[in-house]
């Protein structure tokens, strides 16, 4: 399977709080939730859909796991959506030591060695094992060469706090562009191909 990530993110490359916050990240102070709620065109909108729904797998970190199950696999309204549809039917793999016994079927819970548990998944003939949300899992999947495309879509707005997808000092990661376009809400498209790690060429005074 190729892995693929898609991302919800700010110009500022804040990626929490695309939809409400929880009652956690309230008490913590982050309060600017909500800003990708109806800030896609209907073109964008249904590639996420189609994005979703040709998944032949998710995998999923603790916390995205848990919140996407309290959502998408709770809410009868969200179920019934395409999405909720799609997540509920399709295998779900979630990286976590404290999960045993996950209550989202059909979920299989990946501990011990992560990189030989992805490596056989993605050995898996055909299909998009798909990752969403998950910052932590995404990082980490960059820094170990297991991600195949990177999709962002970058919603225009500053937000000025929360968790950003990457951090201001971490792995540094060339990428190619696969491709790239404006939707007609002024959201940026962007797919990207990891392709090792970027050549630098400083200029520096003698």
């Amino acid at each position: 399977m190729k892995l693929i990530t898609m991302t919800q993110i700010t110009v500022d490359g804040v990626m929490q709080g695309n939809g409400h916050a929880t009652p956690e990240e309230l008490r913590s102070g982050f309060i600017r939730d909500g800003w990708a709620m109806g800030a896609f065109g209907d073109d964008t909108g249904q590639v996420i859909t189609e994005t979703y729904q040709r998944a032949a797998a998710f995998l999923f970190g603790r916390r995205t796991y848990e919140t996407f199950h309290e959502t998408w696999g709770t809410n009868p309204q969200m179920r019934a959506h395409p999405i909720g549809v799609a997540l509920d039917k399709a295998p779900k793999y979630v990286v976590s030591n404290s999960i045993s016994e996950p209550s989202w079927s059909p979920t299989t819970v990946l501990s011990g060695d992560i990189t030989a548990a992805i490596h056989t998944l993605k050995d898996t003939a055909g299909g998009e094992l798909q990752v969403h949300g998950s910052g932590a899992l995404i990082r980490w999947l960059l820094a170990n060469d297991l991600i195949d495309e990177l999709v962002l879509l970058t919603v225009p707005v500053i937000l000025g706090q929360g968790a950003r997808l990457f951090p201001e000092n971490g792995l540094d990661v060339a990428l190619e562009v696969v491709d790239a376009h404006v939707d007609d809400r002024g959201v940026l498209v962007q797919i990207y191909r990891p392709a090792g790690r970027p050549e630098y060429h400083p200029v520096r005074p003698e």
